[in-house]
């Protein structure tokens, strides 16, 4: 059965065989506009949600904030790390001002919500994903990564407060270097049967 809102399938299992994401250092120029990340996260939205608690947010950093970003990841890792060399530092100011876009997503649970935080999180990884298949079928090639920025509080502290968390740095892009297709796993090691006794 199809959704009777949406009648051309035709493309669809084609668009979802070939999705797959870019390296964030590879996405070049031109990136997306705000109105095509605006329609990223409107798509998004239509993620599962059970509670209807819309347990994530996202912040769009703008092109000309690259640098405040890249001083607060390495102000953030000063801090955690007073040994750091240069090579670290280096690590997170190129982090920080990779691909044309960046969309920060938070994970923003419902404490007081009967929902567990676990399905939540699945909300939030779903909404992740969602984001990314909306880049690919707007022609664009995006990145989500985590890295250290995402476990440190001060860099989460940029964006929200706990008990928030950042899900992931999702870069956008075009495509900078010819896409290989990455090993996936095979099949029979992902997919079982049950017949009501076993697992086969």
């Amino acid at each position: 059965m199809t959704d009777p809102d949406f009648n051309d399938l035709s493309d669809l299992s084609t668009y979802l065989h070939s999705r797959r994401s870019g390296r964030p250092r590879n996405l070049v120029e031109p990136g997306p506009s705000d109105q095509q990340l605006r329609n990223f996260v409107q798509i998004a939205m239509r993620t599962p949600d059970h509670g209807k608690l819309a347990p994530w947010r996202v912040v769009a950093v703008a092109s000309n904030q690259r640098d405040v970003l890249a001083d607060g990841f390495k102000t953030a890792y000063r801090k955690e790390n007073p040994k750091a060399g240069r090579t670290e530092l280096e690590a997170m100011d190129n982090m920080a001002k990779e691909a044309p876009a960046l969309l920060v997503v938070l994970f923003s649970p419902v404490k007081a919500s009967k929902i567990p935080i676990w399905e939540q999180e699945l909300s939030c990884g779903a909404f992740c994903m969602n984001i990314l298949h909306a880049i690919h079928a707007d022609g664009f090639l995006g990145g989500w990564i985590t890295g250290w920025p995402a476990f440190n509080r001060d860099v989460r502290d940029m964006f929200g407060k706990a008990p928030e968390k950042i899900a992931g740095f999702i870069f956008i892009g075009s495509n900078g270097t010819p896409l290989k297709e990455r090993p996936r796993p095979e099949l029979k090691n992902v997919l079982s049967h049950w017949d009501g006794k076993q697992i086969s």
